[in-house]
């Protein structure tokens, strides 16, 4: 049995560094719906103690300022999460348009070959059918 080959996506994932396997980590996660409901939740959760679990002693009471600076900090850190991202997936589109060039320029080379081949053994065909009508059957 014959090994499997390495795919193109999986030797390009191999040379990745470790932070650019982070900046799709995040991507992945925060490009989710599971990223959204979580944080819809984090946040009701966070009205709901400071409104009326801790209406006393609340760390961050109404108009929840810390919460703001909170969503703040993070809308900053994910334009720059997704600029990376981006950043990232130009470099993979790149790459697969290389490979993809490599490609076709070998495809092209072999087809070349096989259209010579093909056009040697035409020539071969006619001269055989040439001889074939110029020499007389024998009986």
């Amino acid at each position: 049995m014959s090994e499997p080959r390495e795919t193109w996506h999986a030797a390009h994932k191999a040379t990745l560094s470790r932070g650019e396997r982070a900046a799709d980590v995040m991507r992945n996660s925060m490009g989710s719906w599971r990223f959204v409901a979580g944080f819809i939740a984090f946040m009701m959760v966070w009205a709901a103690l400071n409104s009326w679990i801790l209406a006393s002693q609340a760390w961050d009471p109404y108009p929840y300022i810390l919460l703001n600076l909170f969503l703040s900090m993070l809308a900053g850190l994910q334009g720059a999460i997704l600029l990376i991202a981006a950043k990232r997936q130009d470099a993979i589109a790149a790459a697969m348009a290389q490979h993809d060039y490599d490609t076709n320029v070998k495809a092209k080379e072999e087809i070349e070959r096989l259209t010579t081949i093909n056009n040697e053994q035409l020539e071969i065909l006619r001269e055989l059918r040439s001889l074939a009508v110029r020499t007389p059957a024998r009986d």
